[in-house]
């Protein structure tokens, strides 16, 4: 059980017409989880799992995954400006190599840059209080990467 790992548009390629996805903001402390609904349409927020050991996260993940019937997982993976990868995109990606030792749900790479500010700027916008923003900062920013994600499959497929 080794789920391939692969960008988001041929990652789109494994999984089924329809069924959730689960999108991951992979930080490092806390993981932001969203799902979609099964048709594809529309990214909610699900939790802000605190990070503790790899596989007692990776099996809430999968559970969370299982809850939702959801067939495939996004992960934002943190691309710098000028399109390298840096430490952060390098340790996604080792998580991504881990989880799918774990799962047989494809996963897709989103590229997620600036995911994180967008997200701080809109909660800024809706007068959201510092402490309020770091509750859900995670789960907003896998939101945004989720629903990006979504609207990429929507153009990709037209």
């Amino acid at each position: 059980m080794t789920a391939p790992i692969l960008p988001l548009t041929e990652a789109a390629s494994h999984w089924p017409a329809r069924g959730a996805l689960i999108g991951l903001d992979l930080g490092t402390k806390t993981i932001g989880v969203s799902v979609s609904d099964p048709d594809r349409k529309l990214a909610t927020g699900v939790e802000t799992l605190k990070r503790t050991a790899f596989t007692a996260d990776a099996a809430r993940l999968i559970a969370l995954a299982q809850a939702r019937n959801a067939v495939g997982f996004v992960l934002g993976l943190p691309i710098n400006m000028d399109g390298s990868e840096g430490p952060r995109a390098q340790s996604t990606r080792a998580f991504a190599r881990n989880f799918s030792r774990l799962t047989d749900l494809p996963i897709g790479l989103w590229d997620e840059r600036l995911s994180t500010a967008a997200v701080e700027r809109e909660l800024i916008a809706a007068d959201a209080s510092r402490a309020k923003r770091a509750k859900v900062i995670d789960e907003h920013a896998a939101i945004f990467i989720l629903q990006g994600a979504l609207d990429r499959l929507v153009a990709f497929h037209r």
